[in-house]
Parts: C-alpha cells; sequence; structure tokens
C-alpha cells in the first residue's frame, strides 16, 4: 500500500491512473479509523480499480482549537486498517501543503448548512466542502463514499457535487452501530464508561420516534418530544438540537408527508455526538 502526503504527488498519480482506464474511488477520514469507516472501504473496494483514502484531520471544520487538538489520532493503526481493507493508497497531507501561506479560498453551500450541526458551528461546513472540494480535485476520483452518520455533511456534499457539475458519484452508506445501537464515531473515545452508557439515550430517542412514525404519527411537535424526553431524562445529557427534516433538502419538516430524517445532537461531558434515523 502506497502512502502519499503531497498534494501534487496525489494528483500526478490520480492522472496516471485516469489516462490508463482506472476508475479511482475514495473513502475521506479523519483517522482513528471504526468499523463504520472500514464498512466504506468494503463497499467501495469492488467499485473501482484503485481506492484510495485521505486521511486528514482538517483545521478549517473545526470551530473550538480544544476539539481540534483532542482529536484522536492513531496514524500507523489506521493504516495497518486501511492495508486489511484493500486500500491501494492512502493520501495523508498535513495542513501546510493543504492550506499553503496566502490561502484564501473557500467553498460553501447555503440553505442546507444553516441549520442542525451548522447553526451553532460557524464555519463548519464551509471547512468541509472546501476541504473535500480539494480532495476530489487533488484525488481526482470517480467515486467517493461517505457514511450516513454525517447526514448533513453527506448531503451538503452531494448538493454541492450537483450544483458545481462535478464528475464525482457521492454515494452514502447506512451508519454502523454497536450491538447495543451506540452509532459508531471516532469521538466516542472520549467518553468515560458511565457517559458510554448514557449515550444510548441517542439511539433510544431515535428508536422510539420511528416505533411511533412507523405505527401512523406524523406530527413533528409529537415526535420531538418523546424523543427530547428520553433525553432530558438522561443525567448528564445536555441536547443540543432534536429535529425532523426533509430527507433530501434537510428543510424543516412540520408533518411527515413524504421521506424524512430526525437528526440530533447531545453533549455529554466534553464530548459531542450526534445520530440521525430515517421517518418513513
Amino acid at each position: 500500500m502506497l502512502v502519499i502526503n503531497s498534494p501534487l504527488e496525489m494528483r500526478a498519480y490520480s492522472l496516471k491512473a485516469r489516462q490508463e482506464g482506472k476508475r479511482i474511488g475514495l473513502v475521506p477520514t479523519m483517522g482513528a479509523l471504526h468499523a463504520g469507516h472500514l464498512s466504506l472501504m468494503d463497499y467501495a473496494r469492488p467499485q473501482c480499480d484503485l481506492l484510495a483514502a485521505s486521511i486528514f484531520v482538517n483545521p478549517l471544520q473545526f470551530d473550538r482549537e480544544d476539539d481540534l487538538a483532542g482529536y484522536p489520532r492513531t496514524f500507523e493503526r489506521d493504516l495497518e486498517l486501511c492495508e486489511a481493507h484493500g486500500v491501494d493508497l492512502v493520501f495523508a497531507p498535513n495542513p501546510e501543503n493543504m492550506y499553503p501561506e496566502g490561502f484564501q479560498t473557500s467553498v460553501s453551500v447555503g440553505e442546507m448548512t444553516k441549520g442542525l450541526c451548522g447553526a451553532g458551528r460557524d464555519g463548519h461546513f464551509q471547512g468541509v466542502t472546501t476541504v473535500v472540494m480539494k480532495l476530489f480535485n487533488t484525488v481526482l476520483c470517480d467515486l467517493a463514499v461517505f457514511g450516513e452518520k454525517d447526514y448533513q455533511q453527506l448531503r451538503v456534499i452531494q448538493r454541492m457535487v450537483r450544483d458545481l457539475d462535478m464528475l464525482v458519484e457521492v454515494v452514502g452508506r447506512p451508519t454502523v452501530r454497536e450491538e447495543d445501537g451506540l452509532a459508531l464515531s471516532s469521538r466516542n473515545k472520549h467518553l468515560s464508561p458511565e457517559e458510554r452508557d448514557k449515550a444510548l439515550c441517542l439511539s433510544r430517542a431515535l428508536k422510539k420516534a420511528r416505533s411511533l412514525a412507523d405505527a401512523g404519527e406524523t406530527s413533528r411537535s409529537r415526535l420531538v418530544a418523546e424523543a427530547e424526553e428520553i433525553i432530558r431524562g438522561t443525567d448528564g445529557a445536555k441536547m443540543e438540537y432534536v429535529e425532523i427534516v426533509d430527507s433530501q433538502s434537510l428543510a424543516p419538516m412540520q408533518k411527515i408527508t413524504k421521506p424524512a430524517r430526525m437528526c440530533l445532537a447531545v453533549w455529554l461531558g466534553d464530548t459531542r455526538l450526534i445520530d440521525n434515523a430515517p421517518l418513513n
């Protein structure tokens, strides 16, 4: 497995591969890999001739310096996992060569970034779309695979690709969970054992809302209230938002009349967790 650090070297390698008629797949990550990331690699592997994974902790998408500094970094283990799951090359740039001195360009998606995680994290999605644009332009991928756990991120990136006529197929894959329902996340490593147990309030809240929706409930106020009750009943859980949005546009919905998504964000101590589930 090849490891490339330089964007120029990465682009040259990809250009040669494309000239040879190879289809390039990309799994973008910030490292600290878990089974969710690996499921994306396993999906992408048979879909392409050359499978790349990026490992880059993107400073532009962090709104707190302590969050950036504390983000888990397990690079050597990540490389072993990538190789074990069929990755041909890892693109692992550093901030200095991704954002050289004088860098001042950004990519912004409008309405879809204003709610949910965008409401309380100024500049977060601008940082996401900017780095993803750079990754797409450097790796020159035909296929990019993202997890649905970061559902807003997935839809925002798909919107960017459509709006800018980019020749990249962006695929979302289902959230991977622990046996007890907790969505896998690199941030789970920050949870104490007690917080880990309390974090199950997210999946329990979603499960309650889904069961009500499956039984015919369509009112946002009822579904949100039931989910919020579970979170508020969990000692130490601080709710940031619970919302129901259109599955495609992410516009808020007061009544479910078409495919919808419940999205939520909850703090446990200093750790912020997100999760979501479809309400059809």
